[in-house]
């Protein structure tokens, strides 16, 4: 691992009426819109539906490299996020994240141990440990 801290940059590009793309360096780009419940045609991934599978992401990354630092052998992690957004104190915003997570082990591996590497992960996470971050604003309006 690189020493902190990291600096992750991401672009989004739009016009009025269109598809929003985010881009970022050495990564294909993808598309992203409102969901559904924004009034968005819910076939593309929006910014609720990233921030979501961005929380099952690194929940499995950081079980990998847990169970690697604790030699716990494991074939596969299933994990669904179910998050939920509401309105509190006339704010919209995340207010959990319901993990479901299914690991597969091989016979001979502690079951116990399997379980407390599986809260260690989901307390290690940084994206979840990273919901209330500082966000700053730098503005431009140009006249076309």
């Amino acid at each position: 691992m690189q020493a902190l801290p990291h600096s992750y940059k991401v672009s989004a590009s739009a016009d009025a009426e269109s598809l929003i793309t985010l881009s970022s360096k050495n990564v294909d780009d993808i598309t992203s819109a409102p969901p559904e419940e924004f009034g968005g045609p819910g076939d593309q991934w929006s910014p609720e539906t990233l921030l979501v599978s961005a929380v099952s992401d690194c929940f499995i990354l950081t079980f990998r490299a847990i169970a690697r630092a604790s030699k716990l052998p494991w074939t596969s992690l299933q994990c669904e996020v179910d998050g939920t957004l509401e309105r509190v104190d006339g704010v919209t915003r995340f207010t959990a994240f319901h993990v479901q997570a299914k690991l597969v082990v091989p016979a001979d591996v502690d079951i116990s141990k399997a379980n407390r590497l599986l809260e260690k992960a989901e307390k290690g996470c940084l994206i979840t440990n990273s919901m209330i971050a500082e966000s700053h604003l730098e503005a431009e309006v140009v006249i076309a």
